[in-house]
C-alpha cells in the first residue's frame, strides 16, 4: 500500500521518530476516512476537496495549529507520491497554511524549579524517587526532548566527563554536559538501579519500578505530579521544561548558537523564539523599575 511505502520512507530514509511516523500516519487516516465518507476516491482528489476537508476540520473546532500539521503531513505524503510516480498530481499545492499566532513557549519559574530540585530529594528516598528527580534534573538540566530522554542508554553517561550522548531527530548524535548535581544524582540513581536486582533489567537509563525501559506516560506523569507543586499553569509537560531550560540559560547571559547546539536544533530560527522570552522579561522589569514607565 502507498501509505506504507510512506511511512517506511519516513522512517527508515529520513529517520524520523517513532512518534511523529505515528502522527503521519494518524492524518493520512483521517483523510483517507473522509475521502471514503465524500464517496470520493483518492485518485480523483483535487485543492476543492481539500479546502472542504480543512473546513470540517475547521468547524469541528481543531486550532489553526492542528490544521497546519494536517496540511504538512498530506503534503509531504503527495509529494512522496508525485516523486515516486504512484500520482500524477499534488492538490495541496493549491492549499495554503492558516495564519497562526505565535505563541511564547511556556515555562516554569526559574527559582521555583530551581527550589524544587534542590529541596526534594532526601537522604532516605527511595529508588522510584530518585528516579523521578533524575528525570526533572535531566530534562531541566540538559533541556533534552523527551524521545532523548527515553533513548538514553546506561553506557551513553559519562560521569568522569560529565556529559551524556544524546541521539536527536534524524539520529543525529550530539553530547550535552550535565552539572555536579546532575552527575552525583545519576551515580546515586544507577547504584539503586542495580541494587534493585531486577529479573527483566534494561539497559535504558530511566526504567520503571520493574526494570523495563519507562514508557512516554511515566515520563508525561512523573513532570505533572512535580510541576504541580510548584505552578498552577495548564501546561505541565516534559517539553516545558526544555523551554524552562532554554530560556534560563538565555536570561543569563548564554549565546544564541550555544544554546542551539545544546537543543540539537538544526537552524537558529528555531532557537530565536525563546529572545521573546527575555524580551517580554526586560519588559516587565522596565515596566517596574523606571519611573516614567
Amino acid at each position: 500500500m502507498n501509505k506504507d511505502k510512506f511511512l517506511n520512507f519516513l522512517k527508515f530514509e529520513k529517520r524520523y521518530s517513532a512518534h511523529t511516523v505515528t502522527a503521519y500516519a494518524m492524518e493520512i487516516d483521517n483523510f483517507l476516512l473522509f475521502l471514503e465518507s465524500e464517496d470520493v476516491d483518492f485518485e480523483q482528489a483535487d485543492h476543492r476537496v481539500l479546502r472542504h476537508y480543512l473546513a470540517q476540520m475547521k468547524e469541528k473546532g481543531r486550532e489553526a495549529t492542528s490544521i497546519n500539521r494536517s496540511i504538512s503531513s498530506l503534503r509531504s505524503f503527495y509529494k512522496f507520491l508525485n516523486r515516486e510516480g504512484l500520482a500524477d498530481r499534488n492538490p495541496l499545492t493549491l492549499i495554503h497554511a492558516l495564519k497562526t499566532a505565535r505563541k511564547l513557549p511556556v515555562v516554569v519559574e526559574e527559582e521555583k524549579m530551581v527550589s524544587l530540585l534542590r529541596d526534594g530529594v532526601k537522604q532516605e528516598a527511595n529508588f522510584e524517587e530518585i528516579r523521578d528527580y533524575l528525570v526533572l534534573e535531566l530534562l531541566f538540566g540538559t533541556g533534552i526532548r523527551l524521545a532523548e530522554l527515553l533513548a538514553i542508554q546506561e553506557r551513553d553517561v559519562d560521569t568522569y566527563n560529565r556529559k551524556i550522548l544524546i541521539f536527536g531527530k534524524r539520529s543525529k548524535e550530539r553530547f550535552v554536559p550535565i552539572h555536579q548535581a546532575l552527575d552525583a544524582l545519576i551515580k546515586r540513581y544507577l547504584k539503586l538501579k542495580y541494587d534493585q536486582n531486577f529479573e527483566n533489567n534494561s539497559t535504558s537509563l530511566i526504567v520503571n519500578k520493574e526494570g523495563k525501559s519507562a514508557s512516554r506516560y511515566l515520563i508525561y506523569r512523573t513532570v505533572q505530579h512535580y510541576l504541580g507543586q510548584i505552578t498552577s499553569q495548564k501546561k505541565k509537560s516534559p517539553h516545558v521544561l526544555r523551554h524552562t531550560f532554554a530560556t534560563a540559560l538565555l536570561n543569563n547571559g548564554a549565546d544564541l548558537n550555544a544554546i542551539k547546539e545544546l537543543l540539537g536544533h538544526a537552524g537558529l530560527a528555531a532557537t530565536q523564539v525563546y529572545t521573546h522570552n527575555s524580551v517580554e522579561r526586560l519588559k516587565s522589569i522596565y515596566k517596574q523599575a523606571h519611573p516614567k514607565a
